[in-house]
């Protein structure tokens, strides 16, 4: 399971762009989203990096661990 703290995120509209931005890379990815902790976790069969760039390119900082 991959875990990414994600900057910016603050409404369903943000959880569906997340999510629809890590499905976009890998359709069979299983994404959980936390909006108050600010986190995403992912079970993927992609790279940790494919799916950061996916995150970053929907708009979201991902913050540094």
């Amino acid at each position: 399971m991959l875990r990414y703290q994600v900057e910016g995120m603050s409404c369903g509209h943000c959880v569906q762009a997340v999510t629809r931005a890590v499905t976009a890379v890998d359709a069979d990815a299983a994404v959980a989203v936390d909006l108050a902790a600010k986190s995403v976790s992912v079970r993927s069969t992609q790279p940790g990096e494919t799916i950061a760039e996916a995150i970053r390119g929907a708009g979201y900082a991902i913050a540094a661990a």
